[in-house]
């Protein structure tokens, strides 16, 4: 190669790093090219002028397709093309497992090969952009696949799994330590693995959240952010610090601005999401692989996080993916799908049109007879995937052929069905008896200091002429409330006076089941451990402190217990709820056992801890209820489940073991499965009934199909520190019989 080409080639290699050229090697390149590059309009080093990573910089590297085009066989040329068209991440033929194969401690356990023969490609940039979503129901594999894609998890063959663009001059440029898949890669996930979690610390117990004691290691969300979270940091922990710039506008899109001063363990649910993505995204890792990142958000925070992630998505900074159950809405600007089934299987991979139309295929053939339905795959478990997130809102899927991927469009499959997936009428025939008052609550108002975070407005009362301050609410017996409000609106902190988990219930006028917490003339307070019987709780707080070595038969015990580690109370009768319980949840709860043993030892040998997120959930939700407490609250029980596990639970609670979901046949699966008699009611064998009419219920959740529906009385709490006062309803129906009634509980 001649000098002046030898010249050209280091100018365009730096051009492909978007560097600025200088003036002569810019004559180089325009002499050793020719009039060509001219016809084409400005050089590359006209047009590119951003060095990697700086503010603003485009990420997207088409310009080069006009060079290949037009030098396509000038050698130059190739390198710097191969260099940008190299995916980040390529698996070709790879089949994983958690140990080797011939490993002493696979021979001694279970050891079933992942996604066998897997091929998967995530480009480092894209014309036309590929963002990919990875889709399928708990337990199906969608946190091993972005393991994998992470590097973890042991791949035959090894060469099988590559990731080529960081292996790329481009990256030893920009930052030589991104070669490294761990630290370039990075996972979120919020289905209770620590992820990026055990960066923030955790409090002690449920109560510390609410405490104005703070500890050293209560770090505040800032601390957080900039990874200021040790006690006794090294000098050479920490790497860089956090950009202020970048800080500033990951606050700013993530709504974290108020937030900021607080102390990690006072986050609610949502809050945590938003503060771990944003940590996440300081790191400027080259991929962001996100585990169910929608589930818990409230639909103003989905509304407003969506675009957010699109724009990080089109500008490759940092590349996304997202693992979604098939019943949360698909973002818009979601383009490729992989569809699990089973166990670490793939059923569909390509473009989400030929994804949602193989599934159409597959849902057509079923119900035509053409084909048997999969195990992995039943129809009245797909009705809601598909559904679409835009900037508006969630829609139904309706491609130009007008397919929902099982039947009808969801507001009119409802108006056909008589009652709900629970089995309750889609219209009310008779109200309920309602009992004595178990919460009554007559101005609560919460403040920390001067910051007020419930009750701070005044409320309009049947019985005032004027407003009051304060909330004032009460649930009785028989009543069936649903709590909705933004993230951070106080739905956790109402829970927690009603717990007595909030050190402020001794003090504001609130009495639990007719009593005070503290002593009045006459009459004695109520004690922590009579409030504990009488409550059966499930929450995202319990999951995070319920001990990880309990387990699974002394999870449900538990229900029995005055601490997660106390000795449970039982009798004869408890015990037999607690193996009712098993045998009836066994497929849920034992996803890795064999099936037809009979007896429920098996729950003796599995650890709460090494159970899928999903089946934690369900044997949380068992603790909650199996006890038939006055009182039942159910906090986000059932996010992180599959809509086929959530029905079974919410069948469950509205009827126990008496009713069970009908088998469709060959002829009419495509239609919802019918709530019949169990075989358990015929024989006269039911050990848990359903909820009674003396029990009341309350639930907190922002997704409607996660609703009861029972659910007839609701309370929506406003935004934090607004001064707007909480609005009550009352549904004449389930939730699900009238899309209206939900859009009423938003305001929407």
């Amino acid at each position: 190669m001649r000098r002046d080409s030898c010249v050209a080639s280091q100018a365009l290699r730096r051009v492909s790093s978007g560097c600025v050229l200088s003036g002569s090697a810019e004559g180089v390149l325009d002499e050793v090219l020719g009039a060509e590059v001219r016809r084409l309009g400005p050089t590359p080093a006209r047009r590119v002028s951003w060095i990697p990573g700086a503010e603003g910089a485009p990420r997207d590297l088409g310009w080069r397709w006009e060079w290949v085009l037009a030098w396509p066989e000038a050698g130059v040329m190739r390198i710097a093309w191969e260099e940008a068209r190299s995916p980040i991440i390529r698996i070709s033929n790879g089949t994983f497992y958690r140990h080797h194969p011939n490993s002493t401690s696979a021979s001694t356990g279970e050891n079933p090969p992942l996604f066998e023969n897997l091929n998967f490609e995530l480009p480092s940039f894209s014309e036309k952009g590929e963002y990919w979503s990875i889709l399928g129901p708990s337990s199906s594999g969608k946190t091993t696949f972005l393991q994998i894609l992470n590097g973890k998890h042991l791949c035959i063959p090894p060469q099988a799994r590559a990731f080529p663009y960081l292996e790329s001059e481009e990256i030893e440029r920009k930052n030589h330590e991104l070669r490294n898949p761990d630290r370039a890669i990075k996972r979120v996930g919020f289905d209770g693995e620590q992820g990026l979690g055990a960066q923030a610390p955790q409090s002690a117990y449920l109560s510390a959240r609410y405490e104005s004691r703070r500890e050293d290691t209560d770090f505040s969300v800032l601390d957080y952010l900039q990874g200021n979270t040790e006690l006794n940091p090294s000098q050479d922990i920490g790497g860089k610090k956090v950009d202020a710039g970048s800080l500033e506008r990951v606050i700013r899109d993530l709504r974290l601005g108020e937030l900021v001063d607080m102390p990690v363990s006072n986050l609610s649910n949502g809050q945590t999401r938003r503060a771990r993505i944003a940590r996440a995204l300081l790191g400027n890792p080259e991929v962001l692989l996100l585990d169910e990142p929608f589930m818990g958000l409230d639909p103003p925070t989905l509304l407003t996080l969506s675009p957010m992630l699109r724009g990080l998505a089109e500008k490759n900074a940092p590349r996304l993916v997202l693992s979604l159950r098939p019943q949360d809405p698909i973002p818009e600007w979601i383009t490729h799908l992989v569809y699990l089934k089973g166990i670490c299987q793939i059923a569909f991979q390509g473009t989400k049109e030929e994804v949602l139309g193989e599934l159409r295929g597959y849902v057509e053939s079923v119900k035509k007879g053409v084909m048997e339905p999969d195990f992995h795959m039943p129809l009245h478990s797909m009705h809601e995937v598909g559904r679409s997130l835009t900037s508006s809102g969630i829609v139904d899927y309706t491609p130009s052929a007008g397919f929902h991927p099982v039947s009808h469009p969801a507001k009119k499959e409802s108006d056909e069905i008589k009652y709900s997936r629970d089995g309750y009428p889609m219209q009310d025939i008779h109200s309920p008896e309602i009992g004595e008052p178990l919460v009554e609550m007559e101005g609560a108002l919460v403040k920390y200091g001067s910051k007020a975070v419930l009750g701070n407005w005044n409320q309009s009362l049947p019985s005032s002429p004027h407003p009051q301050p304060g909330l004032w609410w009460t649930v009785r017996r028989g009543e069936r409330w649903g709590i909705f409000g933004p993230n951070g609106s106080g739905k956790t902190t109402l829970l927690s006076l009603i717990c007595s988990d909030h050190p402020q219930t001794y003090s504001l006028p609130i009495r639990l089941f007719g009593r005070s917490r503290l002593p009045s003339p006459g009459q004695p307070g109520i004690s922590i451990f009579d409030l504990q019987s009488r409550i059966g709780h499930s929450s995202p707080e319990i999951h995070s402190h319920i001990p990880k070595s309990l387990t699974l038969r002394q999870v449900l015990e538990n229900a029995w217990s005055d601490t997660f580690r106390g000795k449970p109370n039982l009798d004869a009768e408890a015990r037999e709820r607690v193996d009712a319980c098993l045998r009836w949840f066994e497929p849920d709860l034992r996803t890795a056992g064999k099936p037809g043993e009979e007896g429920t030892k098996w729950a003796d040998e599995l650890l709460f801890g090494g159970l899928p997120f999903s089946s934690q959930r369900v044997a949380l939700f068992l603790r909650a209820v199996i006890k038939s407490p006055d009182l039942i609250i159910l906090d986000e029980a059932f996010s992180g489940m599959d809509d086929g596990v959530r029905d079974r639970c919410l069948l469950f609670l509205a009827y126990g073991e008496t009713k069970i979901f009908s088998h469709p046949t060959s002829s009419d699966v495509d239609k919802t499965p019918q709530v019949v008699e169990s075989e358990v009611l015929r024989k006269g064998e039911v050990k848990v009934k359903g909820l009674g009419e003396r029990q009341a219920l309350i639930v907190i959740s922002h997704v409607k199909e996660e609703i009861p529906g029972s659910v007839r009385e609701w309370i929506c709490l406003p935004e934090a520190n607004t001064g707007k006062p909480a609005r009550f309803g009352r549904l004449d129906g389930p939730i699900e019989g009238d899309y209206r009634r939900w859009g009423e509980i938003w305001g929407m």
